[in-house]
């Protein structure tokens, strides 16, 4: 049995070799390789393993069905837009996800970024360091203000909790109504959400259904001084849309961790010029301590499927 290893998971040697060492004591052999964009070389590292672990690099389905012994696909992320299930399922491959790892980081992440634009923390930073005041820098409080939340799932719901902890009134939107969410966080639809919301949290999944959602009309819905921040995909908001709203003042901010494509940003970007944007390079999942319980979740599903189970199935 071979697994490779087809990018770095963000995790210490002595890490991955613990994780590891159970399976290989069975005689299944690990190669990890470094993260790479040549399909040529993709197909080369894994066309003899019958299961692949990867985390965010795009799988496509080229490399896929150029791999015939290929079984199970662990994806070590919670999306799985970056891969082509529909190669996976025409070659009769399951495919796992990394579901819960990093509930908590991206949550705190969505509440740092909303902190950081609500204090004007980059700007007043550097009037500090300049020898200047605070002057025309004043913030606002989040008490008080009102928050939605498009996707309830668990890093919906913690983000959730975390506003409401700050004494934010929480409105969410989801696929379904969630019965079992608190009292506390009104459920309606998405219209409803950006008219009422003084900050808007993209936490859902990228579908053909979200593709596109947050489009310029429904910008047009939201508040002008209405903050927007993306920690779903990237491709869930009309950029161009974005972009003109910023310009033309029809909202007061965006925080991005995600975009069209992922990071490095090409730096003739429009949207790295846009105003009253506070961006990250994707990396609201990045913690140290979400990158180890990733690990360990990727490897609880290598055991699962090589017992003939199969958990945080996605096909």
């Amino acid at each position: 049995m071979k697994v490779v290893i087809m990018e770095d998971l963000g995790i210490t040697a002595r890490e991955l070799n613990e994780l590891e060492a159970p399976f290989v004591r069975q005689g299944v052999e690990f190669v990890s390789y470094p993260r790479t964009a040549d399909v040529e070389t993709m197909i080369a590292r894994a066309k003899d393993a019958e299961a692949m672990i990867l985390a965010n690099m795009p799988m496509p389905g080229t490399v896929l069905r150029a791999c015939p012994k290929l079984k199970f696909l662990d994806v070590a992320f919670t999306g799985v837009d970056h891969v082509d299930l529909a190669a996976a399922r025409a070659g009769g491959m399951r495919v796992s996800n990394a579901s819960g790892y990093s509930n908590e980081a991206v949550a705190e992440l969505v509440l740092g970024v909303v902190l950081s634009m609500a204090r004007n923390l980059r700007a007043v930073e550097d009037r500090c360091r300049s020898g200047g005041t605070k002057a025309g820098l004043v913030g606002w409080e989040l008490k008080g203000k009102t928050v939605g939340i498009l996707g309830l799932g668990k890093i919906g719901s913690r983000s959730a909790e975390l506003f409401h902890a700050f004494g934010c009134r929480i409105l969410a939107c989801s696929r379904s109504i969630h019965p079992d969410a608190p009292t506390w966080v009104e459920q309606t639809e998405l219209e409803e959400l950006l008219r009422r919301s003084d900050v808007v949290v993209l936490h859902c999944p990228l579908n053909e259904s979200t593709r596109g959602l947050i489009n310029a009309e429904r910008l047009e819905r939201m508040k002008p001084s209405a903050l927007l921040v993306n920690a779903a995909r990237g491709p869930v908001v009309d950029a161009a849309a974005l972009i003109t709203a910023l310009e033309r003042g029809k909202l007061a901010g965006a925080c991005l961790d995600v975009f069209d494509r992922e990071p490095p940003m090409e730096l003739a970007d429009p949207i790295l010029q846009a105003p009253n944007t506070l961006l990250t390079p994707h990396v609201a999942f990045a913690t140290r301590e979400s990158m180890s319980l990733r690990a360990e979740i990727v490897f609880e599903n290598l055991r699962a499927w090589l017992e003939g189970r199969q958990q945080n199935t996605v096909l």
